[in-house]
């Protein structure tokens, strides 16, 4: 069962830019509570401050409960001198235990002003901001106002994306990421192979080092030229029946009777007929099939909207474009991909 409520996603990812993008496709009005979380525009600077960071993480120490008859309660505490526990200051809310080497990168500092520092361009806006894990996790997300349509007829929207954690789960990171706005999906592979990015450990030795971020990144419009090109080189692959085909086989292999179980047999011929299906009829999809962008839109859009539990899809998902797993996963498609096509 996902931990991000309904309730507390419509509350606590704010989207922007929909006149644009439309909706987030986990939109429900009435879960919005006082107001709204979709924006016309840009999402405010300050609603994100109000709403979403207007708490802080701070220390707190940590320690041991031992049996102990010689108290009145029958217990104490030890102190762990090289732990900490780092809790939120509004309702103190525990987010994860570290060593005592472990730094707090607050989100105003890391995600708001070091980013507006980045970009230096008020061109640039924002485009999403959100937490899950109970404030564990956070980003935001820098875009152009306009959306970028390829020659092909496939709308993206590129954006820097800055995002930290102060439960372990995440380094700092800025990345360059691509949303296809036909899918509302994270699309990796239009980035290539290598999409540009900065980390760095939550160590006392971290710091913020503006123009080392800039230089590894670039800027969000610098990037636009690249994805168009990418998107254009992908769309221009053809793709056969049969080396699609090839492609689902080696990407969702149904092992052989005797070797595996029945169920599991069935479960990944569900999964390529699923896949067959989208490839051929689902609007996401369907425009670029018998082209690589159709293959990687295929997958991508599979990965996001039908693989996995739905109670979770939300904050999988979330998970999944600042974790890094989507990019992962595109690679894996594109690199089956030339593989199997020859281009």
């Amino acid at each position: 069962m996902s931990k991000e409520t309904y309730e507390w996603l419509n509350q606590n990812v704010l989207v922007g830019f929909t006149s644009k993008r439309g909706h987030a496709w986990h939109y429900k009005q009435d879960q919005q509570g006082t107001e709204p979380n979709h924006y016309v525009g840009a999402v405010p600077v300050e609603d994100v401050q109000r709403r979403l960071f207007h708490w802080k993480a701070v220390e707190a120490p940590v320690c041991v409960r031992v049996p102990d008859d010689r108290t009145a309660v029958g217990f104490r505490y030890i102190p762990q001198d090289d732990r900490k526990a780092v809790i939120r200051d509004d309702n103190e809310q525990t987010l994860g235990i570290f060593k005592d080497s472990y730094t707090i990168h607050q989100y105003q500092e890391w995600l708001l002003d070091n980013v507006a520092n980045i970009i230096d361009d008020s061109n640039l806006q924002i485009g999403s901001a959100g937490l899950l894990k109970g404030g564990g996790v956070a980003w935001v997300s820098i875009e152009m106002p306009e959306n970028i349509k390829t020659t092909a007829g496939f709308e993206f929207r590129p954006h820097l994306l800055a995002c930290t954690s102060h439960n372990g789960t995440l380094a700092t990171t800025y990345k360059r990421v691509v949303t296809a706005v036909v899918c509302d999906n994270t699309l990796a592979g239009a980035l290539g192979e290598e999409g540009a990015q900065f980390k760095t450990r939550h160590s006392k030795n971290s710091d913020s080092r503006i123009q080392s971020i800039r230089d590894a990144i670039g800027v969000v419009h610098e990037m636009t030229d690249d994805v168009i090109a990418q998107i254009e080189r992908l769309s221009s692959i053809t793709v056969t029946n049969a080396e699609w085909d090839e492609i689902v086989n080696r990407l969702m292999p149904v092992g052989m009777e005797g070797d595996v179980r029945p169920q599991a047999i069935s479960r990944s011929k569900n999964k390529q007929e699923a896949i067959r299906h989208m490839y051929l009829h689902d609007e996401r999809v369907a425009p670029w099939n018998g082209t690589g962008l159709g293959v990687l839109q295929a997958f991508n859009t599979y990965f996001h909207h039908v693989s996995g539990k739905d109670n979770s899809r939300v904050e999988r998902n979330s998970l999944n474009a600042l974790t890094g797993k989507t990019d992962e996963w595109d690679k894996q498609v594109l690199s089956v991909m030339n593989q199997v096509v020859l281009v």
